[in-house]
């Protein structure tokens, strides 16, 4: 396989970079990460480095030796800037003028900066010296603009690096032909016409496994309980609102080759919603709540051979993680997710998940990454249990 140095640059899409580092290591790839100073602002060097399996090296010069493809994603303006005029004055622009073979470039920046006949000009310079710009691609950017200006998705970039070296594209086909379905987000349960019991998940987790799934070529159905984010291109989205409509539709799916039931389902409901809104007044208003089905036990009756089932548990602490255990081996799921929801800096409403993936085999530990990095490595938990079978 080829020699690949990644350059990170400063930005938010650089949160990006870790997916592609993944996608090629995956691919077989040696991959050295070049992460900028401004770079290291949004995502410290250390992950890059954990995710190409490199640790740190005493030479002063990696950077320097022979490389197959350097590759910068993102590029923001200010180093496409000092690309195009030969600066070297950090690690990544050092390694540009010393690297001799192909340079694949993703630029990611505001839309008006992209626009500007200063970096168009720069751009110009990279393409007549053979530099290939892939992207930026059109849409939403960080700071609430529309335009182009977006990093292009890390699985393009990647199916790019893979034709402009001859080799089968970094990840795809792991899941080719297999039927993916995934529940995303949080169930609502009406109490009035107006009001709901429902959770803060925003199935970000949900949408980023769908969209890694989609990315592996599976054939995915994402179940979506009121996401807070917009769902993945390339999917079938099918509403899920309440427990109901997740059940029924669940259950009708059971046959699919794998099914990772991440969105979280309440676990009580009103035994009836009342015909209008409820108005407000001095007194208490008390509310029965009746348990709900239980979804994922009813998936792991009715499994068939060969099937793999994933469920999610969101709790907390150490009775959390013994809860989750109980749970695996009482629901029939094939491996268990734990989600540690009492610490804020992950889980629900959070970019970024640390989780515990309990299987028969052992306990997996994924450190704090984002929420794409976390669901691939439990799709190559799935994978792995699929090539068992």
């Amino acid at each position: 396989m080829a020699r690949i140095l990644l350059g990170v640059t400063g930005g938010i899409a650089a949160y990006k970079a870790c997916t592609l580092t993944r996608l090629l290591v995956r691919a077989g790839h040696d991959v050295y990460p070049l992460v900028t100073e401004a770079a290291e602002r949004f995502v410290r060097a250390e992950t890059f480095y954990a995710l190409a399996r490199k640790s740190r090296s005493d030479d002063p010069y990696p950077h320097l030796e022979r490389a197959d493809l350097l590759v910068v994603a993102p590029l923001t303006a200010n180093t496409l800037a000092r690309l195009a005029h030969g600066l070297a004055d950090d690690l990544l622009t050092e390694a540009a003028l010393a690297h001799a073979g192909p340079v694949l470039v993703a630029p990611a920046m505001n839309v008006r900066m992209w626009e500007h006949p200063a970096t168009q000009a720069n751009a110009l310079l990279l393409r007549d010296r053979g530099v290939e710009i892939i992207g930026p691609a059109e849409g939403e950017l960080a700071e609430g603009e529309v335009g182009a200006g977006r990093m292009v998705e890390p699985d393009a970039i990647g199916a790019r690096i893979a034709e402009l070296l001859g080799m089968p594209a970094a990840g795809a086909g792991s899941l080719e032909d297999r039927a993916v379905v995934i529940s995303a987000g949080g169930t609502r349960e009406p109490l009035d016409t107006v009001r709901f019991l429902g959770n803060r998940s925003s199935g970000r987790m949900g949408v980023a496994l769908a969209e890694e799934a989609r990315s592996r070529g599976a054939d995915v159905t994402l179940l979506a309980a009121n996401l807070a984010v917009d769902a993945p291109s390339g999917v079938t989205v099918i509403q899920t609102p309440t427990v109901a409509d997740l059940e029924r539709e669940a259950l009708a799916r059971a046959d699919a080759d794998v099914i990772v039931m991440a969105a979280a389902v309440a676990d009580y409901r009103p035994p009836s919603a009342l015909a209008g809104k409820r108005p407000k007044d001095a007194k208490p208003w008390t509310v029965e709540l009746e348990p709900t089905p239980d979804v994922l036990a009813a998936l792991g009756t009715a499994r068939r051979a060969g099937q793999v089932l994933v469920g999610f548990a969101a709790d907390g602490a150490e009775s959390g993680l013994a809860r989750a255990r109980e749970k695996r081996l009482a629901k029939g799921a094939d491996l268990f997710v734990f989600n540690d929801v009492s610490r804020a800096d992950i889980g629900f409403d959070a970019l970024e998940n640390e989780v515990i993936v309990l299987s028969e085999d052992g306990e997996l530990h994924v450190q704090k990454a984002p929420k794409r990095e976390v669901a691939a490595a439990v799709l190559d938990e799935v994978e792995r249990l699929l090539s068992k079978q």
